[in-house]
């Protein structure tokens, strides 16, 4: 299958086998729709979502979403370095504590780290739990916890 015209669209759930179109993106790349289905939260506006399923009809991609909190509005990080991603400590008692950024030249490249169960900082180990595009901030979030493990 060849992907030509490639559109996501993001639907929220609104009841029982209920969704609705929230969000839509034509000519969007394939490399970024696998990055963005990677992820197990999306936040836009304020309002993070938590996907439930993924999807694809021909040639539209469909993630279907809920929303899982809403907040403020948090402001869009000024880079020019190439796709921010951040890894983050899971542990919301210290407002999931900020381990290291990384610029990515690519979605692929995103995707390979956002991916993958176990990272590498700082001559430790991380397990992933989950991540998310942050459309608000421009950035993508790895959050992970500590195995215990050292090198």
């Amino acid at each position: 299958m060849e992907f030509q015209s490639v559109i996501l669209e993001y639907r929220l759930q609104k009841g029982p086998e209920q969704f609705v179109p929230i969000y839509h993106y034509p000519g969007i790349d394939l490399e970024q729709i696998l990055a963005r289905r990677e992820c197990e939260f999306f936040v836009k506006e304020g309002v993070t979502y938590k996907q439930l399923s993924s999807a694809i009809e021909n040639d539209l991609f469909v993630i279907y979403v809920e929303v899982y909190e809403e907040g403020l509005i948090e402001k869009e990080e000024d880079s020019k370095q190439g796709i921010k991603l951040e890894v983050r400590e899971l542990n919301a008692r210290k407002n999931h504590p900020l381990i290291t950024s990384k610029y990515m030249t690519n979605h692929l490249d995103v995707l390979s780290v956002i991916g993958s169960v176990y990272t590498y900082d700082y001559g430790k180990e991380w397990e992933r739990d989950s991540a998310e595009i942050d459309e608000d901030r421009k950035v993508y979030v790895l959050y992970v916890t500590p195995t215990g493990y050292t090198m």
